[in-house]
């Protein structure tokens, strides 16, 4: 407590990202915006283990008392590479009897439907692991079978017997009549205390059954995982000093608290498998939205590959999102995966075409350069024989560029292709440049967009390298890099909203829908919504705002469109039909007023606003002299020049080609290029200017 003459205390904020390579740190002062980042490697074994001593070394180095941070965020890959490896809990499966290939049918699509070769994709859930329950509730809920309560227990017994470490359970119908799938749980969690047992229509009660079922069984592979990680950070920070609230950052971009109970814990594991790439967006959005723009391509460049989002006014979500083998229908931000990493390894295929990626070096033993035992020619090795990075001020000084291995690396390709060293590197570049546009130009066309009116916001570790490059190839003139490029995901932790998105089965056509039960599902969705947010701790959010909307198709069709309900309007059958002429006008140019609409879900949203200072303002740098340079461009050795980011004052103009370094990345400026730093630390960059101009 202070007395009448005492200051108060200065207030803090720390975010923190839990990278597979490294945990960048964020702390923030709650006023004036300060800002200072930090970097520490990641422990995959022990992953709270470099959360906690990333965060104990940055208070301690700027000389902050834990009891001061009054807010932490944190966005992790732990629960998404736990997915991925398939390294969770051995799950198994109870369906209704008569459906245990559910998961093995999926939705019949086939990946590549032209390779007649293409391996079926392999299930969460091992065949073995299935068992049938006798059960059944009609599509109008009526009961066909009792739920067989001994058949049931007997069936996890069995499953518990042979090795299964956690439940899933999918009840057909479920999502509108959970009640006998409801029952399961509650006999299954009373009979086994000690397993996770996962309910499909309790944690998203949408009517897609393989969907649905997905969704049960990512929880209850990755859950007990999760709280264990959840657990031990929330401990071993309490210990640190920490007294504030604690938040973990969601696939939707949203945050939520950490103390959850069994339910949320679960809600967790799925809602947080993106919670990483998520926190990029939001304070990618964030940063762009200060400097003036709202159309972005946001580009997240690390070691394997390149996250991206198609930005227009704000961040683009879906409900059919996927997760390498798998779907994911919980709301989440739309990120796509494309191109090739500065780990990635280059190799000639059979045809002897030069390919970069997918395979990465990874951290170890890491591109050839790093000096760590790495022999494969990489991304990362192409872009040091090029000159693209300051061998003498590389990650702050933490990693001295091999410059002899990064050429030694490359030089067998340059043999097989008949080129010098240098020519392998640039097309490598090239190469990983196409991949990047053949991929990207897809993702646009698809939403309409046109790349030439975006930014392009580049981000991690080697997205301000390539990003110019990017650019150019896409017609792109303004590139963006932030003031912290290689910790983004950890401010943007910090700059994200709670968050929470819920839904019901409704299944029903605007013919015979009720008035009165689209009033009482979006009321019981808003109840359900604001309740979840009485259970956070909020008060450094804004107050909430709830968002009714619904998916809506024509009868007769199998996709529907998004209809957000305004505030003002009435939730009505009238009202539906009304708005979704307008979207459905604007999607396909055709007008179906007066149409038949088959309603399937009613969603509410709810968000309130972090209120977060956005960083302070940057001081002028030293302006000390630029260092002489070379780099490598289209088969031509150029004369270039080499900066430092802390060194270039605000409004300072850079003309390329320049490489300028900084702790946690490096930028660099082609020739014809020009980067300008503005107020707010950015980089602007101009990839069409010329020299003088």
């Amino acid at each position: 407590m202070t007395g009448p003459n005492d200051s108060p205390r200065p207030r803090y904020r720390l975010g923190v990202d839990v990278g597979g390579t490294f945990t960048d740190i964020v702390l923030t002062h709650a006023e004036d915006g300060t800002v200072y980042t930090g970097k520490v490697p990641s422990d995959a074994a022990r992953p709270a283990s470099a959360v906690v001593d990333g965060v104990a070394g940055s208070l301690a180095r700027h000389g902050v008392a834990p009891e001061d941070v009054e807010h932490f965020a944190h966005g992790q890959t732990f629960a998404l590479n736990t997915v991925l490896q398939r390294a969770g809990a051995r799950t198994g499966l109870l369906v209704t009897s008569g459906f245990p290939d559910l998961l093995e049918i999926g939705r019949l699509r086939l990946r590549d439907p032209i390779d007649f070769f293409a391996a079926p994709q392999r299930p969460l859930v091992e065949r073995a692991d299935v068992r049938e329950v006798g059960e059944r509730l009609r599509a109008d809920g009526t009961v066909e079978r009792p739920l067989d309560e001994a058949g049931l227990l007997a069936a996890a017994d069995s499953l518990v017997a042979d090795g299964v470490q956690a439940l899933a359970v999918s009840f057909v119908h479920a999502h509108a009549y959970p009640e006998h799938e409801r029952r399961a749980v509650g006999l299954l969690r009373a009979a086994n205390p000690g397993l996770v047992v996962a309910g499909a229509a309790e944690l998203w009660p949408e009517e897609k059954e393989y969907e649905r079922t997905t969704v049960a069984v990512l929880a209850a592979h990755v859950a007990a995982q999760l709280a264990g990680y959840l657990g031990e950070l929330s401990t071993r920070l309490r210990a640190l000093g920490l007294r504030c609230p604690l938040y973990i950052t969601k696939s939707n971009g949203g945050v939520m608290s950490l103390d959850t109970g069994t339910t949320e814990i679960l809600r967790a594991a799925v809602e947080t498998l993106l919670s990483g790439p998520a926190a990029g967006v939001a304070g990618a959005v964030r940063l762009a939205r200060a400097a003036g723009v709202d159309r972005l391509i946001t580009m997240d460049m690390g070691g394997t590959s390149v996250d991206t989002a198609l930005v227009e006014g704000d961040i683009p979500y879906s409900t059919d999102s996927a997760l390498g083998d798998f779907p994911l229908i919980i709301p989440s931000v739309e990120v796509s995966s494309i191109g090739a990493g500065g780990g990635s390894v280059a190799r000639l295929d059979a045809s002897g075409v030069l390919k970069v990626g997918p395979r990465s070096a990874g951290a170890v033993p890491g591109p050839a350069a790093y000096g760590r035992g790495g022999t494969e020619p990489t991304l990362t090795d192409a872009y040091v024989v090029c000159g693209y990075l300051d061998p003498e001020d590389f990650a702050g000084g933490a990693v001295t560029l091999d410059t002899a291995a990064a050429h030694a690396s490359l030089r067998p390709l340059a043999e097989t292709l008949g080129l010098t060293v240098e020519q392998a590197a640039a097309a490598t570049i090239d190469v990983a440049t196409a991949m990047m546009h053949a991929q990207l130009v897809p993702l646009l066309a698809r939403r309409g967009i046109d790349a030439t009116g975006s930014r392009l916001v580049a981000y991690g570790g080697a997205g301000p390298v390539h990003a110019a490059l990017l650019a150019r190839s896409l017609n792109i003139r303004h590139v963006l890099v932030p003031w912290s490029p290689g910790t983004l995901c950890a401010f943007g932790a910090l700059a994200t909203d709670l968050r929470q998105d819920l839904v019901t089965s409704v299944g029903e056509t605007t013919a015979t829908l009720d008035d009165a039960r689209l009033e009482r599902g979006w009321k019981d969705l808003s109840e359900q919504a604001l309740a979840w947010y009485a259970r956070q701790s909020s008060a450094l959010y804004g107050p909430p705002r709830l968002r009714r909307w619904a998916d809506v198709q024509l009868l007769g069709q199998s996709f529907t469109l998004p209809v957000v309900l305004p505030d003002d309007w009435p939730p009505t059958a009238g009202s539906l039909r009304t708005l979704f002429a307008d979207a459905y006008r604007v999607a396909y140019g055709v007008d179906a007023t007066g149409s038949e609409l088959d309603v399937r879900n009613l969603r509410v949203t709810l968000t309130a606003p972090a209120d977060l200072p956005l960083p302070a303002a940057v001081g002028a740098g030293s302006a000390r002299p630029p260092r002489a340079h070379t780099v490598h461009e289209s088969g031509e050795r150029r004369r270039a020049l080499r900066r430092r980011r802390a060194d270039l004052p605000t409004d300072t103009v850079v003309h390329g080609p320049v490489v300028i370094s900084a702790p946690d990345t490096t930028v660099y400026v082609p020739t014809g290029a020009t980067a300008r730093a503005d107020s707010l630390g950015n980089l602007l960059i101009d990839v069409e200017a010329k020299e003088g101009s």
